[in-house]
């Protein structure tokens, strides 16, 4: 009706509904919905019955591919698909086990009919960016934790490949936002709770909403006089573009905001050979007193022209280098080329997760400026006093790791849930990050993280395991001083 396309899928899910149940119909209070992350399914109370539905794998779901191509038949409405138990049987076997009435419940209708997910089954929910007062609640799915898999080894090798050669990653997918204008340092300066980068720099800053909590975290480079490029997670990109235009709009700023996350792409370099690597492409200095930490420079690479800035999520010696997509596959190629001595090789996302765990890697400006949105929230909850400390766990486990949202228990109780996780490859342990209480939150506390419905025992320890490579050096001059 107004023009927007969704990234949706239509799915066939089926679901099941029994006659009357003596025990459901003996209860003196509604049932409450289960919902079972290992059986991968939910149940409800349907009339003096059960309602039970399973949400398939991913290598079982059964695409209605002909939507997809042709779109959704005009004229349909309640029509529904052909029903296929056998398809299902696992996850009803599962919920028998849970609740032993459907063993002897009567199935009276077997219902398939389309859902829509999203195609990497993440949930779009909240206001839409590029339109006001319009709101997504689409593709919700389940993704549980999973056990260790036959890439696991892979990444160990990725890991050991940034950490004693070189590797290169594909981060295209960042959000990427030009912010430029007369106002656009005051309307940065209210966005975010930070002071604003000098020309040349780059800080990493969070937007807070007016409660004091994070909304986002954002890398900003100030290129030039007034001129500044936004970096976000590829996940954010309209979720953090629709709040920095609604403020803008709001508070009248005189700003151009331009989203060029398609227009650049980006490749990142890291490891310890990293510096040979580029210095070989470009005549510009990259040594560390000629190319700093957390600055950007114009460069040519192998005569392409690149926006350099010398960060790396993975903790070590590296850069992110911003180019047209035009010249993204040269730029690759001579990186390749030209690191074959040095070992060079790829590395993903899985490795670099476990990378950034190992330094403790979380960033907070260390001055605010003057204001900005949630000030006043987070100077109450500062004055209160905090109830809640993000903590750094090492868990012990057999085969799987922490992700991220997982309960923390202690003494039985239910304390905290972790924000993330990984496997760390250079320590040999699973790492995570945890919100707990103040009084668990102390190096050497024990608790327990429940994966995949089994507690293991947890410890909060020192952070970081691994220095970063910026630490790493300037210990090192500070040592030989």
């Amino acid at each position: 009706m107004i023009g927007f396309e969704h990234p949706t899928i239509p799915v066939h899910h089926q679901y099941v509904v029994t006659a009357t149940v003596p025990e459901v119909k003996a209860l003196k209070k509604e049932l409450a919905v289960i919902r079972d992350l290992e059986g991968s399914y939910y149940m409800r109370q349907e009339r003096d019955g059960l309602l039970f539905g399973p949400y398939e794998k991913m290598e079982k779901m059964v695409l209605q591919d002909s939507w997809v191509r042709d779109g959704v038949p005009p004229g349909f409405g309640k029509e529904l698909f052909e029903s296929d138990l056998d398809r299902i049987m696992e996850h009803i076997e599962m919920a028998m086990e849970m609740v032993p009435v459907l063993k002897k419940a009567d199935i009276i209708n077997v219902v398939s009919g389309p859902i829509t997910y999203t195609p990497d089954l993440l949930p779009m929910v909240g206001p839409h960016q590029g339109i006001r007062n319009y709101w997504s609640a689409i593709g919700f799915g389940c993704a549980p934790s999973f056990r260790r898999t036959n890439w696991f080894s892979s990444v160990g090798g990725e890991c050991r490949l940034v950490m004693e050669r070189v590797g290169v990653i594909d981060l295209t997918p960042f959000g990427k936002f030009i912010v430029k204008g007369k106002d656009s340092l005051k309307l940065l300066d209210h966005l975010f709770a930070n002071n604003m980068p000098k020309v040349g720099q780059t800080n990493i800053s969070h937007m807070l909403t007016p409660a004091g909590r994070v909304f986002a975290e954002v890398t900003i480079t100030q290129m030039t006089p007034g001129e500044f490029l936004l970096i976000t997670g590829s996940g954010s990109e309209l979720h953090d573009l629709r709040w920095i235009e609604t403020e803008a709009a709001e508070g009248r700023y005189d700003v151009d905001i331009n989203n060029v996350t398609d227009k650049i792409g980006v490749l990142g370099i890291a490891g310890p050979n990293s510096r040979k690597v580029l210095q070989k492409l470009t005549d510009d200095d990259m040594s560390d007193a000629g190319f700093k930490f957390l600055h950007c420079k114009n460069i040519q690479l192998a005569g392409i022209p690149v926006r350099a800035i010398r960060i790396s999520y993975t903790g070590e010696l590296g850069w992110e280098l911003y180019i047209e997509q035009k010249n993204m596959a040269a730029v690759y190629q001579a990186m390749m080329e030209a690191g074959k001595d040095e070992g060079i090789d790829n590395f993903g996302t899985y490795a670099m997760a476990s990378l950034r765990l190992e330094k403790g890697f979380r960033g907070w400006g260390a001055e605010q400026p003057a204001d900005f949105i949630g000030k006043a929230a987070l100077q109450e909850i500062k004055g209160k006093g905090l109830k809640r400390k993000l903590s750094y766990l090492s868990v012990r486990t057999d085969d799987v790791d922490p992700e991220g949202n997982e309960t923390i228990w202690h003494n039985g109780k239910v304390v905290g849930n972790t924000t993330s996780g990984a496997y760390s490859y250079s320590s040999q342990q699973s790492l995570a990050f945890g919100y707990l209480p103040l009084e668990l939150s102390s190096v050497g506390q024990q608790v327990e993280v429940e994966l995949l419905g089994k507690k293991y025992p947890a410890t909060v320890i020192q952070e970081p395991l691994v220095l970063t490579e910026p630490t790493r050096t300037r210990l090192a001059k500070k040592a030989k001083a």
